[in-house]
């Protein structure tokens, strides 16, 4: 099966070698993500768009390469094409008529004609031949250019006929790897990671930054949310995921700042680590998704003091984005879920927070702090690459698993809800639930303590660590449930 991938518009501006580059660089991204799932996949590339072979026949492998292909930055769209010799403008028609003519019975069309090359005749000349034709063979109502109901879509390449089929949007942008990499500063919450995606989507390798202030809970949640965008919208490339112990900091300067100084002083702190991070990677730019005056610390006076930090551009995405229009992008790349039911950890919660510091009085806080427990935090940072984020996490975790459930038993299917849609859990006399691993932790204490709770997921890590979780919460009733390999089923779970 052949896909044609058209490349973002931007791209199509770019000079001759940057377009190229940007193809090239698209081409590798692609076989890098649907490797996996289709060794044999090849992927050539044209001056416009690139065309992808597959050899891939079964409909639920197709459905997730389609996916794949929709989360890949840098493709505007794709189709399928059946593709022919090309002949005259009658055998163009016979070909499209082969195609659309149950299609087009009753029904408004237009037809739209892209073409490549040296011909006798234009897109235009055949657009009205092939239009006509087809009204009169097809029982089409008639034709329509503005509204159709349905699109003839083919191209005339040089001396080939392709005709489209089964169109899909794809997340455009520049490919990963043809822009700079950059830190980003991540929470978890609604803001961090659309910033995020919208760097990602920018051709940006994005690195993930989190500071931990205390909470076990929420740095579990931080990493599976920033998996999450990355195996999702970027797994093309390797990046790294941060882990900063913030706790020290946080204690300083509870104790030692002015109460409506400290939230710019905390983001000061970040920035000060972040920039010392940045620099042991070599990168240039920081990012976070604050935007003009959702919180005290982010007034324009504040976010100038605080830029002051770092000699690092600082990147917003998001700046003069309203709240309910990120939650709606969020909600679109499947994060909202995510910074719902994030575990939230802050300390910092000023009586009245200081909306526009000034700088020396700011420095007169911050040199009220021991430097070396900014110096230490930074020196016992973590880090792991994202493909093995959740191994490093459930490495040392010993909980107890269970082959069989029992009668009595509530076994909790914490999948993703797509994943459980695809592939139930199909198992005889047993209780289950269906309860998503990000909401798994605060939903627990909802449930009846006299029961056994299994936990549920494929490959058996995020069950390992939220079942873990609970039990550091006081939970003795939870345990893994790990079937035997026969018995899951199949999924393209990526716990």
């Amino acid at each position: 099966m052949k896909l044609i991938l058209k490349s973002f518009a931007e791209i199509t501006i770019k000079s001759r070698p940057v377009r190229k580059q940007f193809l090239r660089q698209l081409g590798k991204n692609i076989r890098t993500v649907l490797r996996d799932l289709d060794p044999e996949v090849r992927v050539d590339g044209e001056w416009d768009n690139l065309e992808l072979f597959t050899t891939l026949k079964d409909p639920a492998q197709l459905q997730e390469l389609y996916a794949r292909l929709r989360c890949t930055p840098g493709i505007s769209h794709f189709f399928q094409v059946l593709e022919y010799p090309l002949g005259d403008l009658d055998d163009i028609t016979l070909r499209c008529k082969e195609h659309y003519a149950d299609l087009l019975k009753g029904r408004t069309f237009s037809v739209r004609c892209k073409r490549v090359g040296k011909h006798s005749f234009s897109s235009v000349d055949v657009e009205r031949y092939v239009g006509s034709q087809l009204r009169q063979q097809c029982g089409a109502s008639g034709i329509d250019l503005r509204n159709p109901d349905v699109e003839v879509r083919f191209e005339v390449r040089h001396q080939r006929l392709l005709i489209e089929y089964e169109r899909h949007q794809g997340m455009g942008g520049y490919p990963l790897g043809t822009v700079e990499q950059a830190l980003v500063l991540m929470s978890g919450g609604f803001d961090s990671t659309v910033a995020a995606y919208q760097m990602m989507r920018r051709g940006l390798l994005t690195h993930f930054c989190f500071f931990n202030l205390g909470g076990r809970a929420h740095e579990l949640g931080v990493k599976e949310v920033a998996h999450y965008l990355w195996k999702k919208y970027g797994s093309s490339h390797r990046v790294l995921f941060i882990s900063v112990p913030f706790e020290e900091v946080l204690g300083d300067i509870l104790e030692n700042v002015d109460n409506g100084h400290m939230g710019v002083v905390l983001k000061r702190m970040m920035f000060k680590a972040a920039e010392q991070i940045a620099d042991d990677l070599e990168l240039d730019t920081l990012v976070t998704g604050e935007a003009i005056s959702q919180v005290a610390s982010q007034t324009l006076t504040n976010l100038a003091v605080i830029d002051k930090a770092t000699h690092k551009l600082v990147v917003r995405p998001l700046i003069t984005e309203h709240k309910q229009d990120i939650i709606t992008t969020a909600v679109e790349i499947g994060t909202a879920e995510f910074a719902e039911n994030m575990p939230e950890y802050c300390g910092v919660i000023s009586v009245n927070p200081k909306t526009r510091t000034k700088l020396g009085r700011v420095v007169h806080e911050e040199n009220r702090l021991d430097a070396s427990i900014l110096q230490r935090a930074v020196e016992r940072a973590t880090r792991v690459t994202m493909d093995k984020v959740l191994d490093e996490l459930g490495k040392d975790v010993r909980v107890e698993e269970v082959s069989e459930a029992l009668p009595g038993q509530i076994v909790i299917d914490i999948r993703h809800p797509n994943e459980v849609d695809e592939q139930p859990l199909e198992l005889l006399n047993i209780e289950q639930l269906a309860v998503p691993f990000y909401a798994i932790n605060s939903r627990f204490k909802e449930f009846d303590p006299n029961r056994q709770y299994l936990l549920y997921c494929d490959q058996g890590i995020m069950s390992k660590l939220h079942a873990d979780h609970l039990l550091h919460e006081g939970y003795a009733n939870v345990r893994v449930y790990r079937p035997d390999p026969m018995q899951q089923p199949r999924s393209s779970s990526h716990a």
